[in-house]
């Protein structure tokens, strides 16, 4: 297992922010990882588990503890069955399971991050949600203490929410495992409007699985959501902020609020949410709070593309992205009442 210590960790994240850790380990097998937990515990040592950096935001003075890079490697599949290591690159594995044919995840592609990371977010774009192909997530209990197999029905699944994020401190996921539907190649029924207009079909149409994951990447690198070194428009989190999830008095509140602002013609984006609650769209309320692509003026703006990207231009600093951060969502407040909440985990800093 590689250990360094004052180990520089923005390079471990697609932001490129944060200070470095005290001491950084990297593990490749499960047995490391589980070594690497045990003996931060045993010691009481503050642990931070890194596995593709793309959910990450650092403080400039870093991690004071260890900092545990998951590194390990797992392609395994039985029939439709997928088991992916923590550490496996998602992007890659979603291509590989297009290339065997395996429906479930090709909408899933350009993601960044790892495997492992799936789970805890319940990582979900254009229609489809990786809860709805987990079947068993392989954990270390760090309560316990033991490796647990958790199945689906014990993860808590949710919106951009699980049992992991909910016990940030408890688990640690090694494997994850997937049940993946043979379709002769095709997609899963298309669910997302975006995607089945790219691709001239209705919702609910099946089209080849590879032409899906192509049309996902083109619709992610148009805006700026699929990774590129050489493009600042790219250096962020993906989305920083979830979408509002809002019940039946708050979506009144806010509805008048649009009305207020925008006039009473003006329609927003609302979608059901189950228990009587409305999801609206938060790219629509920046965007109509008058913080549009490409706004700000310092190190970190708006994405030329998508304004619910947040970019490190190149030289920003933790502080710098979290004070465009902080007027987005006090903006988005003032005018709409809707509180935005951040999708990134924070690591020393908060909003």
């Amino acid at each position: 297992m590689q250990e360094l210590h004052d180990a520089p960790l923005a390079p471990l994240t697609t932001f490129r922010l944060g200070g470095p850790a005290t001491r950084l380990l990297t593990a490749t097998t499960d047995v490391e990882v589980v070594e690497a937990v045990r003996e931060a515990d045993d010691s009481g040592t503050p642990l931070l588990v890194i596995g593709g950096g793309s959910n990450l935001v650092i403080g400039d003075k870093g991690f004071e503890g260890t900092a545990l890079r998951i590194a390990t490697k797992g392609f395994v599949l039985d029939g439709p069955t997928l088991e992916l290591a923590a550490g496996e690159v998602w992007t890659d594995a979603v291509a590989r399971s297009v290339e065997a044919g395996l429906a479930g995840l090709e909408c899933l592609a350009g993601i960044p991050g790892s495997a492992g990371a799936t789970p805890i977010q319940n990582v979900g774009a254009y229609g489809q949600e990786v809860s709805s192909t987990i079947t068993e997530v392989v954990a270390y209990d760090r309560r316990t203490r033991e490796t647990v197999t958790i199945p689906n029905s014990e993860c808590a699944f949710a919106y951009r929410h699980s049992r992991f994020k909910a016990e940030p401190d408890r688990f640690v996921v090694l494997r994850v495992r997937f049940g993946l539907e043979e379709a002769s190649g095709l997609s899963a029924p298309l669910k997302y409007p975006e995607t089945a207009r790219a691709m001239g079909v209705e919702e609910g149409e099946r089209v080849p699985a590879a032409a899906a994951r192509e049309t996902v990447l083109r619709l992610r690198a148009g805006k700026g959501m699929v990774l590129d070194p050489e493009d600042h428009d790219t250096w962020s989190a993906g989305s920083f902020f979830t979408n509002p999830i809002l019940d039946p008095a708050q979506f009144e509140a806010f509805l008048a609020r649009v009305a207020q602002h925008l006039g009473p013609d003006v329609t927003p984006p609302a979608f059901p949410a189950g228990e009587g609650r409305t999801k609206t769209s938060a790219a629509w309320l920046i965007d109509r709070a008058g913080f549009t692509k490409g706004y700000g003026s310092g190190p970190a703006r708006i994405s030329t593309k998508h304004t619910l990207a947040l970019t490190n231009r190149g030289a920003a600093s933790t502080e710098d992205l979290l004070a465009l951060a902080r007027e987005v969502v006090a903006g988005v407040h003032d005018i709409f009442g809707v509180t935005l909440v951040n999708e990134p985990v924070t690591v020393g800093v908060s909003l």
